[in-house]
């Protein structure tokens, strides 16, 4: 009985334990809680093209994943299967949406124990038949791929195993999907499937070059044909758009060349097909010498498939044909040496017998091979750079592009009528784009501008049209200005008409006609962006693009979509109409059909639709107008939540959109043309109910130092009460406001911050926006930010006297120099930020090799000119000048690889807030670029700077690295200390 009694006990305990923990409350998020966190991998989600069956990934932050399969008309039908680590799955439907294939990774234990120089783990293909609901793996995978529209094949390039020679193929698996037969392929290196998905062309790569060629399957019958064969590497297979045609490369070893000698090899004619076939080294009038076809280009044929396009480059002799020919140039020397020290014995009168004669011969002999090895030993070529004032990029730009320099191809053609080879551009012509259907070409030129452009960022260019039918250019342009990139020339879909910005306006060149004609200038709106501040002129709004007949463009002003006609015969139509009066903003088109070549104005568009002073957001749906009547707007959704992503099934009317807010997940969500329901498909975040988050958002409203109608979102913390004030961080980086409604996923961030921590841990978060005067960037956040926290303090949310600062990059000189003019805060946290802009606008960006003039001159800097024409303006707006006036503790993040601002810059900073003895502490993460990449210090710092302003806004005790630093002897013990992860 007492037995009876214990057990009975212990099993309500459990009970009890159980229920206690299913209604435990939540608690706030710790770090430590997010290596297991997961979410939905936004762009794994796809949508079958019948529209019944939806995948996505829901990934973890570390760890193993899952894919989700459902049926779209039953959420609850939902199934999952492992995908291993990873951070984008691999899943693609076939077109009769019958059939899902996706990829198996290791797991995240496996990988670990694999870091030290193991082989690579194998994947998996997992293939699901989801009308049997049958499941098929596949092990040791390298990729896959559906035949397509015919949707009867699946094919799986296995991963190569072993040693087999020098065989770059392995094994291909064709699996008939009905019957789960399959054929293997050996030593396939490539392929690729047709459109219609009736025919496979593939690579073979064997040991020694056995059987390399070029194949072509009927896979309807499954014969197979061998199109080329060859003692060569084939390469690039690009199938017309249609799928009736394809192009590729062939190249051949030359010993005498660095490079390959490239061929070219086109198909047409499926059922027979017919190859064209061209030799460069056979065309000694044509092609130049000096060149041949490149491998870095894919080859590709003419919507007419009479011209077939490639790309040429030039050859570079062998190492070992160089050192032939300096040996020779040494051996010329040691013969020419020889000749003047026989004259020399010769011409010696002192030698009188042949005794004489063998010792002057032993003396030349080694004065000779003293002499022949001082020439070739000891001598060191110099490993070093030269930078002169007239280079147009500087040496460390060209560093960064020495490789795509070296690979750089131009394209060329070759036309099947004449049998002719045309190249379409030089040097004198770097860039050069082929407009639809091929009839003409687009060139640009920089060289004569490339050094101003790199030194104060206003870009100039010459544009040329290239005639097809010849190869000839013409100039379009010369001294083309771009303030943006919107002003750049753009071609309709017929490929005869560009559209461009100059001015402030909008043209259309008619390349045949060769007229150019304003189509703005009658307007009773500008389409200048008169709210870009940077140092540049007349900037546009971006177009979004051309009717798919070629005869109307679609045009932003900033607020309203306007459709504009080529025709002088009609007139402009503003479809939206309400956007400037009631400030809503249609700012892009949802392009439903991904092989569209333009928005066909006959029938319905969608835009999305934003409220500039609400923050909400929609979808609008347009009508076409009709017998010249105004088009019909119609808004589907208008909602305080940010509305994304309206994306149509392939092949059916079924759709889906998304929508989210700051402390709810983005979710996707069913619906129709109409949006007349809406039926919630995903279940974001399952462990979200486990955790505290936001109680909302608010816009402020409030107005600049400078008069500036500004906002602000301030996201309210956890559980907050009405009256009860927080400490809050203020957080920026020039305009934000309108992420109110975005959602932030709990994550290790590259700069430490992630919102919806913070307000998880009961911090408030404001972030203001920044508008710029020129000459003023750090000003300019003293004229903002300022005015904006003391409007946002007057909510009663924000506690005045536990206030603290972060921003990262821009945002980080933001912090560094708000805290020179204020003692509001009561501490700051500042990444890889700009300190001295004097010293900063000589030093180099390392990303890019570029210099920094013209980012401090016509990009994020907004300076007119350089710091000797306007020092008072950079000596003003230097935090490290006015270092003296910094009473706000300092946390300082700065890299040592720092390649966007240098590393010196936090050092300089650093150094002279030390020197006042100013509370300062910089990390540095050894390695590191201008954001964190490795998860092991993405951890670290996000967790070092919430300690930070936990014991300065919070009153928490200070961790011993924030009271006393750490000595570099104990580092490696402190470190071990703070290492956290999943189990």
């Amino acid at each position: 009985m007492k037995q009876k009694l214990i057990y009975f006990l212990f099993a309500y305990l459990l009970v009890f334990s159980s229920n206690a923990q299913e209604t435990k409350d939540p608690k706030p998020m710790g770090w430590k809680d997010i290596p297991a966190w997961k979410s939905i991998s936004s762009n794994s989600v796809k949508m079958s093209p019948d529209g019944k069956w939806m995948a996505y990934a829901m990934l973890p932050v570390e760890g193993d994943g899952e894919l989700i399969i459902q049926k779209t008309n039953d959420p609850e039908s939902k199934k999952s299967y492992p995908i291993g680590s990873t951070n984008s799955a691999n899943i693609e439907f076939s077109e009769d949406s019958r059939w899902i294939a996706f990829k198996e990774y290791p797991k995240e234990k496996e990988k670990k124990a694999n870091e030290k120089g193991g082989k690579p783990l194998p994947e998996k293909v997992i293939l699901l038949d989801l009308k049997e609901d049958k499941k098929t793996t596949f092990e040791k995978v390298a990729s896959f791929s559906f035949n397509r529209e015919l949707s009867s094949h699946l094919a799986i390039n296995l991963s190569k195993e072993g040693s087999n020679g020098d065989a770059k193929g392995s094994d291909l698996l064709l699996v008939q999907l009905a019957s789960g037969k399959k054929q293997n392929l050996g030593n396939v290196l490539e392929f690729s499937f047709n459109k219609p998905g009736t025919h496979m062309a593939y690579i073979v790569d064997a040991a020694n070059q056995s059987g390399n060629g070029i194949y072509l399957m009927d896979i309807n019958n499954g014969k197979t044909q061998v199109l080329d064969s060859d003692a060569a590497s084939f390469k690039s297979i690009n199938w017309t758009e249609k799928g009736d045609a394809f192009a590729l490369l062939k190249l051949v070893k030359d010993k005498k060349y660095k490079q390959d000698h490239g061929k070219l090899i086109g198909v047409k004619n499926l059922s027979n097909p017919q190859l064209t076939v061209y030799d460069p080294a056979k065309d000694s009038v044509n092609f130049p010498k000096d060149y041949t076809i490149s491998p870095n280009r894919r080859a590709q044929w003419s919507e007419d498939q009479n011209k077939l396009f490639y790309g040429i480059h030039p050859l570079v002799l062998a190492k070992k044909e160089e050192k032939k020919e300096d040996e020779k140039t040494d051996e010329d020397s040691l013969k020419q040496v020889e000749t003047a020290k026989l004259s020399k014995i010769l011409a010696d009168s002192t030698i009188k017998s042949i005794a004489d004669l063998q010792k002057a011969i032993a003396k030349a002999d080694s004065s000779k091979s003293e002499n022949a090895k001082s020439s070739t030993e000891g001598l060191k070529k110099p490993d070093m750079t030269i930078w002169h004032w007239q280079d147009t990029r500087l040496q460390s730009r060209q560093q960064i592009l020495e490789n795509q320099d070296k690979n750089y191809s131009f394209w060329a053609m070759y036309d099947l009528k004449s049998s002719k080879h045309t190249t379409l551009q030089d040097s004198s012509m770097k860039e050069l784009s082929l407009l639809p259907k091929e009839k003409f070409a687009l060139g640009t030129d920089q060289r004569k501008y490339e050094l101003d452009v790199n030194l104060n960022g206003q870009n100039f260019q010459d544009i040329y049209i290239v005639d097809l039918s010849n190869g000839e250019k013409s100039l379009l342009f010369e001294n083309f200005y771009m303030p943006s990139y919107s002003s750049f020339p753009r071609a309709s879909p017929d490929g005869t008409k560009l559209i461009y910005g100059f001015d402030g306006h909008y043209f259309i060149y008619d390349i045949v006609a060769g007229t150019k004609t304003n189509i703005t200038e009658s307007l009773p709106v500008s389409f200048v962006n008169v709210e870009d501040d940077h140092n540049v002129t007349k900037p546009l709004h971006g177009s979004l693009g051309w009717s798919e007949d070629s005869k109307y463009v679609l045009l932003r002003d900033g607020w309203d979509i306007w459709q504009v006609p080529l025709s002088i015969r009609e007139k402009a139509t503003n479809l939206t109409q309400n956007g400037r009066q009631e400030k809503i903003r249609y700012q892009n088109r949802f392009v439903l059909n991904e092989e569209e070549k333009g928005y066909d104005w006959k029938k319905a568009q969608y835009f999305r639709s934003y409220g500039e002073n609400t923050k909400k957001s929609g979808i609008v749906k347009i009508e076409p107008s009709r017998a010249g009547l105004q088009a019909g707007t119609k808004i589907l959704l208008w909602e305080d939540a940010n509305i994304n992503r309206f994306s149509k099934a392939k092949s059916a009317d079924v759709y889906f959109f998304t929508k989210e807010k700051f402390n709810l997940p983005t979710e996707f969500y069913l619906t129709d043309a109409q949006i007349s329901s809406q039926t919630k498909l995903t279940e974001n975040t399952p462990d979200a109910h486990k955790f505290l988050w936001s109680s909302g958002a608010r816009l402020i409203d409030y107005v600049s130092d400078k008069g500036d109608t500004l906002q602000g979102a301030l996201f309210l913390p956890a559980n907050y009460q009405e009256g009860t004030k927080y400490p809050t961080i203020i957080y920026y980086y020039e305009k934000l406001s309108q992420t109110l409604h975005n959602y932030a996923a709990p994550g290790f961030s590259g700069t430490g911050w992630n919102p919806n921590i913070y307000t998880s841990n009961g911090y408030a978060v404001f972030i203001p926006d920044i508008v710029y005067t020129m000459d003023d960037p750090g000003m300019s956040a003293v004229w903002c930010v300022l005015p904006g926290v003391k409007e946002a303090i007057k909510t009663g949310v924000i506690d005045e006297k536990r206030m603290g600062l972060h921003g990262h990059s821009w945002g980080g000189y933001q912090t560094s120099f708000l805290i020179t003019q204020t003692d509001m805060f009561k501490a700051a946290a500042a990444g890889a930020p700009l300190t001295n802009m004097i010293s900063m606008y000589d030093l180099i960006y390392w990303n890019s090799g570029g210099g920094n003039m013209s980012i401090f001159e016509a990009s994020q800097g907004r300076f007119k000119g350089a710091p000797w024409e306007n020092w008072e303006s950079y000596q003003r707006n230097s935090p490290v000048y006015h270092v003296k006036n910094v009473n706000t503790p300092l946390l300082l993040l700065h890299n040592d690889k720092d390649g966007a601002v240098d590393f010196t810059q936090g050092i300089e900073y650093y150094n002279a807030l030390r020197r006042l003895k100013k509370p300062v502490i910089m990390v540095q993460y050894k390695g590191e670029n201008h954001g964190l990449s490795k998860l092991e210090n993405r951890k670290d710092y996000s967790v070092r700077m919430m300690e930070f302003f936990d014991h300065h806004l919070k009153g928490e005790d200070a961790s011993d690295w924030i009271k006393n630093g750490v000595e570099k002897l104990k580092l490696e013990e402190h470190l071990e200390s703070r290492v956290f992860g999943i189990n």
